[in-house]
Order: structure tokens, then C-alpha cells, then sequence
């Protein structure tokens, strides 16, 4: 799996960056099957996206995971990115699951599979 992290209005540092290598890299075990013809890719995003006074500090974080047909996307804002992390981490996991099921299902049942 190979992830592609970019930072918007926000220093990408290494540790902030090994965080997300650590969690997200831990979706593989789901994503194994998939690999089938070539290497999946995450893309992340994760941004500062206000500074005004009255709001605080609003971090958002933002993963997209192109399977075939299939685009499996999450994000969450918070005011820590690492429990912005955390939860897009708990909502592709979630999206996979129900991802994987339905291709289960589909074949179960005999009808075409979408790639």
C-alpha cells in the first residue's frame, strides 16, 4: 500500500507523518485482497482550515481510496489532527468492511462483480 500524504496550511513534520504511515498503514490487512494487479494507493490530506479567533484551531484530515469503480472516502475535523487521524482511520476501516461484504454477497449470489 502506498500512501500519499500533502499538507495544506500546515508543516508536515516527521512525526506527524510516521502517525499517519502508522495508522492508516494498518488498513493493509484489509486492503490484502485487493491487491490483486497493482499496488493500492491512500491518498491523505490533512489541513489547518481557519484561524480565526472565535473558532480556534480547526485541523481536518481527508483520506480517499480509489478500489476499481469503487471510491471509499472519509474525513473529519477536530481540533487535534491526531484524533482527526483516528477517525478517518475508524471510517475507512468501517467503509472496507462494508466494501468487502457487499463484493462477498454479490458473488454469493451470482450477479456480475464490479471491479
Amino acid at each position: 500500500m502506498k500512501i500519499d500524504i500533502k499538507a495544506t496550511n500546515l508543516e508536515l513534520t516527521s512525526a506527524i507523518r510516521d502517525y499517519i504511515e502508522d495508522k492508516i498503514g494498518s488498513l493493509d490487512r484489509f486492503l490484502k485482497k485487493f491487491e490483486t494487479k497493482s499496488e493500492i494507493e491512500v491518498f491523505i490530506e490533512i489541513a489547518h482550515t481557519t484561524k480565526h479567533h472565535r473558532h480556534g484551531n480547526v485541523l481536518y484530515a481527508e483520506a480517499t481510496i480509489p478500489l476499481g469503480k469503487k471510491i471509499l472516502r472519509a474525513e473529519h475535523s477536530d481540533w487535534d489532527i491526531r484524533l482527526a487521524i483516528d477517525k478517518v482511520k475508524d471510517k475507512l476501516q468501517q467503509e472496507i468492511k462494508k466494501y468487502k461484504e457487499k463484493k462477498t454477497s454479490d458473488r454469493r449470489q451470482n450477479r456480475p462483480v464490479e471491479k
